[in-house]
């Protein structure tokens, strides 16, 4: 059975004169609460918690307890000894849980070998003695004693209520937890931690070499919150007649003790994040590394990503959302608004509103909150909503396309104009087209200049064409106004790009295996990737490979999707195989070679092509998506039910349900399973003859 460490620091009084480090009121009462709540809440035996403590000395009261408790004073000595300690007594799978309360700093750097990626400073924390000539705790010096400590195998969890840097005292209660200034002084070059030539290995090691700017934030071995971004302020308040309170540490508390269940390191920052930023919009916390492990605990539990609310209107009709355009987010978006701590989002009865997002902007988001007649429901507490935990209920991918019938082409002789014959003709022909187009469930028909996803006009011809854009000139043998056929046969290929093109916009823009597979076309020739993956230009008959790895430690069920320039869409077999999908197991890759032609027709001198990669840790059958190349039969579609009755498989076997059968989810029904793990990721290229 593992047992729990934690090491809680925290630094009131700071040895004068110093850089600017004034003496701060509320990190000691910090540690005392966290440590407070790990010895009486979770029962971790006292012996197991290290405190390094330097209170203010006229505010001491507890001078006899911290004597009691063998407190020593947080110098950078003992903080580096600490660490050490506990690296050496903790066992391989024990939890250790690192607690700093105090001033962050940034330093003229002692590493000038690491300028260049890293610039003229370094950061990290203020030990209580680092006055004029003391030492900082670099944070190349924290990377190595965490590396040491996840090279063990120890489950480490951080977290810093400090600044990085910057910062001044704001209002009478108000403090910043870190210095206006860089500390430009020459201080010693000497670590305790291990020599120079260590410590930059490690840091190299850790950031590929400095492509990751900073190993503290972006090692994925250990849970990390810190109380800001690096340029930002870290504030101590007073709270409720309770005295200073560093911002993080508080509402990290205050979560934690009201919730009824065990909540994951994401959800208790989601809610800090949102109490810490309604009350500071200049403190932004920060949490990196395995944010679905439990606090306090050793086990991962997998939860949908999910949005923060950041505020509810005075009027309580929408809400503020704390992600937006840059997040994959889009208007009429739907989501499901949850307390901070669900742990299962599928029970819909958790649900406190459904909202639906009206206004996006890149990296906020305004929503309404839907009535019952909208689609919502009733919203009981509106208070629980602005804690609350938006969850993607419904993907912008839309199955009912809007047709426009454009009958108001004039006489002329240009491209977009009629010979004379035929303007009073466009009328009928276009009725035609909307009868045919009367109860078909994929198609509606716009009125008056409002634009459709197509158009439906007549050329000079005398042939009907439709137009995403500009008229389609790749749709087979031209349909003439005259045939008595005609009609159904645009509406048939109306419906066929309405289900290509659905196909094509399956997207999971918050999905969590983003960073869980590689994909990518390699030349034929020299198996590399292509110099400019954004623009992919073969010949005709030209071969390339599909390269897809699992750098995950679960299998993935991959398929891949050729959405062709005939509307066709093929799959492709993976190492010849034409299942329904492909079990990609954990650090595996394939590849496939492809060959690619234009199509022998006049009207095919250049096309463009679109590999389509669904993965999923479930199973979904995509090959429901498969199209047969316009206006040819389609294939009976399989039978396989592996996928199960997810929102997923529901989604995709509605897209590739028959012509003649309407669709069965809309924008607004489509409901996914938001445990459900899925991406796509699509390559596009171009062939010429």
């Amino acid at each position: 059975m593992s047992d729990f460490y934690a090491l809680l620091i925290g630094i009131n009084y700071y040895k004068q004169p110093n850089n600017g480090y004034n003496h701060l009121q509320g990190a000691v009462q910090d540690i005392d609460s966290v440590g407070n709540y790990l010895h009486e809440t979770l029962k971790i035996p006292a012996k197991n918690i290290t405190r390094l403590t330097s209170p203010l000395p006229d505010t001491n009261s507890l001078a006899e307890i911290r004597a009691a408790r063998n407190e020593q004073p947080p110098t950078y000595e003992n903080i580096v000894h600490a660490f050490k300690d506990l690296t050496k007594q903790a066992k391989t799978g024990d939890q250790v849980y690192i607690h700093y309360s105090g001033h962050g700093g940034r330093a003229k750097t002692i590493y000038p070998e690491l300028r260049e990626i890293r610039g003229n400073y370094d950061e990290g924390i203020v030990p209580m003695d680092v006055g004029v000539k003391g030492r900082y705790l670099r944070d190349l010096e924290i990377a190595t004693l965490l590396k040491n400590m996840t090279d063990k195998g120890l489950i480490v969890t951080l977290v810093f209520d400090s600044c990085h840097s910057g910062g001044a005292t704001r209002g009478e209660d108000v403090a910043i937890r870190g210095n206006s200034n860089s500390d430009d002084s020459d201080r010693p070059t000497d670590s305790l931690v291990a020599d120079k030539e260590t410590l930059i290995e490690n840091w190299k090691i850790l950031t590929d070499n400095g492509e990751n700017k900073s190993a503290l934030l972006h090692n994925e071995n250990h849970v990390y919150l810190a109380a800001c971004l690096p340029n930002q302020f870290a504030y101590e308040y007073g709270v409720e007649g309770k005295g200073r309170r560093g911002a993080l540490t508080y509402w990290m508390l205050d979560t934690l003790d009201g919730s009824y269940s065990k909540l994951t390191y994401k959800a208790l920052y989601n809610r800090a994040k949102s109490m810490i930023q309604s009350r500071f919009l200049d403190q932004l916390p920060m949490l990196t590394g395995n944010s679905d492990r439990l606090v306090f605990g050793d086990k991962t539990v997998a939860t949908p990503t999910m949005i923060g609310v950041e505020k509810v209107s005075e009027d309580k009709t929408e809400v503020t959302l704390n992600a937006g355009a840059s997040s994959g987010l889009r208007e009429e978006t739907r989501l499901a608004i949850y307390p901070f701590e669900t742990e299962d989002f599928n029970d819909k009865k958790q649900v406190l509103a459904i909202v639906e997002i009206d206004e996006i902007q890149s990296d906020k988001s305004i929503a309404r909150i839907l009535s019952e007649d909208d689609g919502g429901i009733t919203v009981k507490d509106t208070d629980k909503l602005k804690s609350g935990h938006a969850v993607i209920l419904s993907l912008p991918t839309t199955l009912i396309h809007t047709v426009r019938l454009w009958d108001k082409k004039i006489e002329g002789n240009a491209k977009d104009q009629l010979p004379a014959e035929l303007v009073n003709k466009q009328g009928e022909a276009l009725e035609k087209i909307r009868q045919a187009l009367a109860d078909n469930a994929w198609l509606q028909e716009v009125q008056g200049e409002e634009r459709g996803d197509y158009q439906v006009a007549i050329d000079a011809e005398g042939k009907y064409e439709i137009c995403i854009g500009k008229p389609l000139t790749n749709l087979g043998t031209p349909l003439n106004i005259n045939d008595a056929d005609a009609p159904a046969q645009v509406v048939k290929r109306l419906v066929h790009l309405a289900k290509y093109q659905s196909a094509l916009s399956i997207d999971n823009p918050a999905s969590e295996i983003i960073n869980d597979i590689e994909y990518e076309l390699l030349d034929a020739k020299t198996k590399k990737p292509f110099p400019n993956p954004n623009k992919i230009e073969l010949k005709s008959g030209d071969r390339l490979y599909v390269r897809v790895n699992n750098t995950s430690n679960q299998p993935l069920n991959i398929a891949l999707l050729d959405f062709e320039a005939t509307w066709e869409i093929s799959q492709l077999p993976i190492e010849g195989n034409f299942s329904p999908f492909f079990s990609l197991q954990p650090g595996q890759n394939t590849e496939t070679r492809i060959r690619f032609e234009v199509p022998q027709r006049k009207d095919y001198q250049e096309i463009t092509e679109t590999l389509k990669l669904f993965a999923t840790r479930g199973a979904a059958n995509f090959q429901w998506l498969k199209l047969p190349p316009l206006d040819q039969p389609f294939e009976p579609k399989g039978r396989y039910r592996g996928g199960g009755d997810s929102p997923l498989t529901r989604l995709i076997s509605s897209i590739g349900a028959d012509l003649d059968n309407p669709p069965q989810l809309t924008r607004a029904s489509y409901d996914p399973d938001p445990n459900a793990e899925w991406l796509t990721m699509s390559i596009t290229l171009t062939v010429t003859k």
